[in-house]
């Protein structure tokens, strides 16, 4: 089923660029998707597809600077500034949908996102699925140092350039990232990384905080971020619900890369079960 797109302006009068898939009867959840970096909402199609055929309204949102949304691109001033785009996605999908209950998936820094998204809005949302959380980022101290003094001294220098080919062992989905013109070149500037690795500094200290039914998914010969990190979010979360699933040799993007079902799967399955479970 192909989507409805549409545009909302952010806090700063930007244009974010939407998409949204409706089932074709009548909707029992909703699910928003957060992408990440070297990505925008059109890799979610398959994605929607599945949500949708088991009764899901599906919303995505292309982030500031990303995508077909306005601003300078890959770049973010805040991450907050993502956060506050998702909830603006969240307030429309709750508008259409004010009785079903919310999802929130979020993919590598989409996933920081979404996690901070949580923290400071649980009660607007009855799960988080965090996928390939960019939680410890591959770099040593002392280059996430300086990183963040570069960050003041060159915001917009584009310095960290992700491998296409990290993303998945699927030759075809390599190939379509390659040649799609919306992240050719991407890089991110050293402010959207400080920003990045400023996330992971306030969830190392407050991951304890989130207490919401939470699913996260890991790779573990993913390159672009540590599984361990997704092991740390799952040992220090106090949620009562939580679950952890490894996928041995799986790469950076589950969600393309090869058995990208089985992952499917776990995640309609949890979805699933938690459709009637209160908040």
């Amino acid at each position: 089923m192909e989507p409805t797109t549409s545009n909302f302006n952010n806090q700063a009068g930007l244009k974010i660029f939407t998409r949204t898939w409706l089932p074709q009867q009548d909707a029992k959840g909703t699910l928003i998707l957060v992408h990440g970096f070297n990505s925008h909402s059109g890799y979610y199609q398959w994605v929607a597809d599945q949500f949708t055929a088991i009764g899901f309204a599906v919303y995505a949102l292309d982030l500031e600077g990303r995508g077909q949304s306005e601003g300078e691109r890959f770049y973010v001033q805040s991450i907050y500034d993502y956060v506050k785009e998702v909830d603006q996605l969240v307030d429309i999908a709750k508008a259409a949908h004010p009785d079903l209950p919310l999802f929130v998936l979020g993919h590598s820094a989409g996933g920081v996102v979404a996690t901070l998204y949580a923290l400071d809005n649980s009660p607007k949302i009855n799960g988080l699925i965090s996928v390939s959380f960019v939680f410890q980022i591959p770099a040593p101290d002392f280059a996430l140092a300086v990183l963040k003094g570069l960050s003041h001294l060159v915001p917009h220098l584009h310095s960290i350039t992700l491998k296409n080919e990290d993303f998945s062992r699927n030759p075809e989905e390599v190939h379509i990232m390659n040649n799609d013109p919306l992240i050719a070149h991407e890089s991110q500037p050293t402010k959207t990384m400080e920003q990045l690795v400023l996330a992971d500094e306030r969830l190392k200290k407050e991951l304890s905080q989130i207490t919401l039914p939470i699913l996260i998914l890991h790779g573990t010969d993913d390159k672009a971020a540590r599984y361990t990190g997704s092991q740390f979010f799952y040992d220090n979360a106090t949620s009562t619900d939580k679950s952890l699933k490894l996928y041995e040799g799986h790469y950076h993007s589950l969600l393309t890369d090869v058995d990208k079902e089985l992952v499917m799967a776990d995640i309609k399955d949890w979805v699933i079960k938690h459709v009637n479970t209160p908040q």
